[in-house]
């Protein structure tokens, strides 16, 4: 059994934010976390959590937007580098969170459509194809895929205006990568029940 060590004034915190179900549960991404327990199990691999991206970063994540004010979007959408300070980790965000996508689905666009639902994607008319995630509750996160034809695959990441009224530029450029990391696992297992 996996549990994350948030706090409960974190978890109560979290349960402003969010949409809580029935069995006292946040999904996000794939995962489930009891906010009364802080089990926390991953929806993707049927079970705890056995990750390489770990229960300390994602308790530390979570901890930081249970300090969230609740915003609505505002509809402006800005590329990591326009976030307050983002221009400081636009190469290793790029590198990290936006190069793998591309990577990844560049060769077959409707790929990332058909894993976007999983989290509760839905598309949208960017690029050869866009997908809009609810990464956590308020910050939907908006990749724009361009496949490889002529040049190579490319991809961005738009965040809405208000996505730093949760979380830092630090924490959405994490929030940004675990995004992608998810993508890919889920990638990685519908590839496997295809086959």
């Amino acid at each position: 059994m996996t549990k994350l060590n948030l706090q409960a004034e974190h978890r109560d915190k979290i349960r402003n934010l969010v949409k809580v179900r029935k069995d006292n549960t946040y999904q996000f991404l794939g995962y489930t976390l009891n906010l009364e327990t802080n089990q926390f199990h991953d929806l993707l691999e049927k079970g705890t959590v056995n990750s390489d991206w770990g229960t300390q970063s994602m308790t530390a994540l979570l901890a930081h937007y249970s300090l969230a004010k609740n915003t609505a979007k505002t509809g402006k959408l800005l590329k990591f580098k326009d976030l307050p300070g983002g221009y400081a980790y636009e190469v290793a965000f790029t590198r990290r969170a936006v190069n793998p996508i591309a990577q990844a689905f560049g060769n077959n666009p409707l790929e990332l459509a058909e894993v976007a639902e999983l989290f509760g994607g839905k598309r949208l008319d960017y690029g050869d194809l866009s997908v809009e995630i609810p990464a956590l509750e308020g910050i939907p996160i908006l990749y724009i895929l361009w496949g490889a034809h002529e040049f190579s695959a490319s991809a961005n990441v738009l965040f809405d205006e208000s996505a730093s009224c949760f979380l830092d530029t630090e924490g959405l450029a994490v929030l940004g990568e675990l995004t992608a990391h998810r993508l890919l696992k889920a990638q990685s297992i519908l590839k496997k029940k295809k086959q």
